[in-house]
């Protein structure tokens, strides 16, 4: 696909990890997975990467170092945070 084609498509994330003896990655495997998903998505073209913030759960809770791992190992993709504001 080119780069450029598609006007707007991305993607957001929710970042559930496993916790306690639970099934399923651990927070530390889940970041290199969405690590992984938004190179693959660049390489598509897709033109948006996004990541659910949520502090009180088993989600990703700090998702800067994450946008900057991603932002250093792509080319075009956007990232960018989906904070859920809990009042």
């Amino acid at each position: 696909m080119q780069h450029g084609a598609v006007k707007a498509f991305g993607f957001l994330s929710f970042g559930h990890h496993a916790v306690a003896g639970q099934l399923g990655p651990d927070a530390g495997e889940m970041l290199r997975i969405e690590l992984e998903l938004a190179q693959a998505a660049d390489e598509l073209g897709v033109n948006g990467a996004y990541f659910r913030v949520h502090h009180f759960a088993p989600q990703g809770a700090a998702a800067m170092p994450l946008l900057a791992a991603i932002a250093a190992s792509t080319k075009y993709i956007e990232v960018g945070t989906g904070v859920i504001d809990m009042r």
